[in-house]
């Protein structure tokens, strides 16, 4: 009897100890400080692109919404300001158009957003200097703006703005999940940081928007060469 006794308790003690070293104990570092996100033309050069195949509707145009439905964007086309988008009115296809030359954009528009500034509202709006809003950006291969002038809302706002329908066919796009890149034309696009980068990675031009702010990317102007070395006019 004592032997069997033992033995359960030599069993029992077995088991305890095995599952105390199989368990891990992991604490938080307190001092730990996440890496900052990367910067947008870092972010859309060095994340892996996914398939644009199940963003595509077909027709050249790649598009996508945010997974927190703030901002959607399209990878497409533009005929001067005619931009081809499939949840937009617009006269892309007017035959009245087809003497622009087609240009590759990437077009994006958030449900809510921050105000232009003053210095990159490029469009006195017919003359009248009103109805220059935000919530817009578009890029093209070498130069990005944020704002346009309109009279009324954005799809997307009309859909996930305030009191928005969130329906219709904004409201059925593909979403891009937060850190994936998708290229199209030659342009890419990103979701990370809480909002959307577009840019043209060879020129080094684009932008971020997200709904707290949004910024433009220029490539920095070439640094002149310096003058001459002129020989000492010294005898």
């Amino acid at each position: 009897m004592g032997r069997m006794r033992r033995t359960v308790l030599g069993i029992f003690a077995a088991l305890i100890l095995a599952a105390a070293t199989a368990c891990t104990i992991t604490t938080q570092d307190p001092g730990y400080v996440p890496p900052p996100p990367l910067r947008p033309l870092e972010q859309l050069e060095q994340t892996p692109l996914v398939d644009a195949k199940g963003f595509s509707n077909g027709e050249g145009v790649v598009s996508f919404i945010t997974a927190d439905r703030t901002v959607a964007c399209s990878l497409t086309a533009a005929r001067g300001e005619h931009v081809n988008l499939p949840y937009e009115q617009n006269n892309f296809s007017d035959s009245a158009n087809n003497k622009l030359a087609t240009v590759p954009v990437a077009h994006c528009e958030l449900a809510r957003y921050p105000k232009p500034k003053a210095e990159d509202a490029n469009d006195d709006c017919a003359g009248t200097n009103l109805g220059y809003l935000g919530g817009v950006a578009l890029l093209t291969p070498d130069s990005a703006r944020y704002g346009e002038c309109r009279s009324g809302v954005t799809e997307m706002e009309a859909t996930y703005g305030p009191g928005g329908s969130k329906t219709g066919d904004i409201s059925e796009l593909q979403v891009l999940g937060e850190g994936q890149n998708l290229e199209g034309n030659g342009l890419r696009c990103s979701a990370y940081n809480g909002g959307v980068a577009c840019g043209n990675v060879s020129a080094g031009v684009g932008f971020f928007v997200s709904p707290d702010h949004y910024e433009l990317i220029y490539k920095p102007d070439e640094t002149a060469s310096p003058a001459p070395h002129e020989p000492s006019k010294t005898p």
